[in-house]
């Protein structure tokens, strides 16, 4: 198994992406709620001289520049089965909306609570990629997000379509 990393740097802080063979199988931020240790990250190389991870790069860049709504990335999450369906489903989550943890319960349908989805959405190890971010509490407040709130405002914001910033204006 070639597992491998690279650090690249972006408008939300130092990303830390993670691949393994022909897969990404993480981007964690520093000070990540559930980061892996270090040593099981594989070599660090400049993600230039890796072909999946610069594509990531460039795909990272792009989406935090306003000029992508979407990865196109082979991905790996590895996870039991109750986070896969979670991650499955947050996959699905439309650009530029959201959903609350109780309806994000709800749509697992396997009898999980709000706060057990929530579990695994705060372990999902392709954060911004598998897009955690647009998972809100009741009356679209802002709770948790393993990469920090702050983090995920600035998601949720970049991702807000045009007319509702311009409603939210006036």
């Amino acid at each position: 198994m070639n597992t491998r990393h690279a650090v690249i740097d972006s408008p939300l802080g130092e990303l830390t992406v993670v691949a393994e063979d022909d897969a990404l199988t993480g981007l964690y931020f520093p000070h990540h709620w559930y980061r892996p240790a270090d040593e099981t990250l594989g070599q660090r190389v400049d993600a230039e001289s890796d072909e999946l991870l610069a594509e990531a790069q460039t795909q990272l860049t792009d989406y935090l520049a306003g000029r992508r709504h979407g990865f196109n990335l082979p991905t790996r999450l590895h996870g039991d089965e109750a986070q896969q369906r979670v991650w499955h489903l947050l996959s699905t989550i439309p650009y530029g909306e959201t959903i609350t943890y109780g309806e994000l319960a709800a749509a697992v349908a396997d009898g999980s609570t709000a706060r057990e989805v929530g579990q695994s959405v705060g372990r999902n190890p392709l954060s911004v990629i598998v897009p955690c971010h647009r998972v809100v509490g009741k009356n679209g407040q802002l709770t948790g997000y393993a990469g920090g709130l702050t983090r995920k405002q600035l998601l949720l914001e970049l991702e807000e379509p045009s007319e509702r910033k311009a409603a939210r204006l006036f």
